[in-house]
């Protein structure tokens, strides 16, 4: 009897098991990826994690953050950064509040009251 029990607790742990990882999905989000130029470090770019993570450069100072998916449009949790001075770096991707994916490929970026402040070339 305890057997029978067992076994089926494990049964059903592995059927749940299965039933969760198919609801994960398996598509990759199109935000998922590098978007910008990393070859220059004076230039903005960011490295958008699957697991919500988010890390680059404003062309001066390192981000690090988060980001969720709502349709087809992002919104970035915040940046934490470093907080070096660069003479004549427009540090406008600090200010990320959203972004989107545009007809040309490119992520556009949108600051807190909605207006488009940059975009970021494609992966």
């Amino acid at each position: 009897m305890a057997q029978t029990r067992i076994f089926r607790t494990v049964s059903l742990a592995f059927v749940a098991a299965a039933l969760l990882a198919g609801c994960a999905g398996s598509g990759t989000s199109p935000f998922v990826g590098v978007w910008g130029d990393t070859s220059d470090t004076k230039q903005p770019s960011l490295d958008l994690k699957s697991d919500g993570s988010v890390s680059g450069t404003d062309g001066c100072n390192r981000l690090m953050g988060s980001w969720t998916e709502d349709g087809k449009t992002i919104a970035f949790g915040g940046f934490a950064s470093t907080r070096m001075a660069c003479e004549g770096v427009d540090t406008w991707l600090s200010n990320a509040a959203t972004a989107k994916i545009q007809e040309d490929g490119k992520l556009a970026v949108f600051g807190q009251g909605g207006a488009q402040i940059g975009t970021l070339a494609g992966k």
